[in-house]
């Protein structure tokens, strides 16, 4: 009965007036109660983009033109454009947003501007840089969690992991092909390396408008999880 239980507790529906309708049980009384409320909506989305920072495909000219094509699409959406406050492809998109006046936030792997600046080597053109001086690594997970959808550009190891992280926790994905790296990779990746599906909040195409509008569908039809590991709790997968 318990076990039960905890599987309601983690889970919800989205019906198509954007009600969410939550099972909570009380343990004292042994009773299931729903309760439904809505979710806000007014805020501006914020689209995340990562990708690869360095290496070739960071160099590459087709790349470099659709990541700058990409970061102008979500500026002029009015978008709140997020990256890693790096260089490379995403600072690429950076600057394409910036040309259409959208709203720009890094997340900084580093502890202050001078760090950024000095040690990471990061550009620092953004309208505001959050300095989260957790490293690499952790800087991911807030860059993922603050940002309602992501989108990936070429990418190496440290985009696998970007992209990893915001595929286990449900995140809506786009994934920009055409630009190399694991971008072209991704299905092989999910589906014949991994044996898991291709989630509907999974989205791929090789024009940064096309993409957008797919990601935009993705936002609506894929709420965001709102508790952590939700999608571990509600189905019982494993992380393997």
């Amino acid at each position: 009965m318990l076990s039960d239980i905890n599987r309601f507790l983690s889970s919800y529906v989205l019906s198509d007036s954007g009600k969410y309708l939550f099972l909570v049980y009380c343990r004292r009384q042994r009773f299931l109660l729903a309760l439904t409320f809505r979710m806000p909506r007014e805020h501006k989305l914020k689209i995340g983009v990562m990708g690869s920072a360095s290496g070739p495909q960071s160099e590459d000219p087709v790349a470099r033109e659709k990541a700058r094509l990409l970061g102008k699409e979500i500026g002029r959406r009015g978008c709140i454009f997020i990256n890693g406050a790096c260089p490379g492809l995403p600072n690429d998109a950076l600057l394409g947003a910036k040309e259409e006046g959208g709203m720009t936030l890094g997340i900084s792997p580093a502890f202050s501007l001078y760090q950024h600046v000095n040690e990471y080597r990061s550009p620092h053109s953004h309208d505001m840089i959050i300095y989260t001086g957790m490293g690499f690594m952790e800087r991911d997970v807030i860059n993922i969690r603050s940002a309602d959808a992501i989108v990936i550009i070429g990418g190496g190891i440290g985009t696998l992991n970007e992209f990893t992280i915001a595929y286990d926790e449900g995140r809506p994905i786009g994934v920009l092909t055409g630009t190399g790296g694991i971008s072209n990779s991704i299905e092989h990746i999910v589906v014949e390396l991994c044996k898991r599906e291709m989630p509907p909040s999974l989205v791929m195409d090789d024009d940064p408008v096309k993409l957008m509008d797919k990601l935009e569908a993705a936002i609506k039809a894929c709420p965001l999880p709102m508790i952590e590991d939700h999608r571990v709790r509600k189905l019982g997968e494993g992380r393997g």
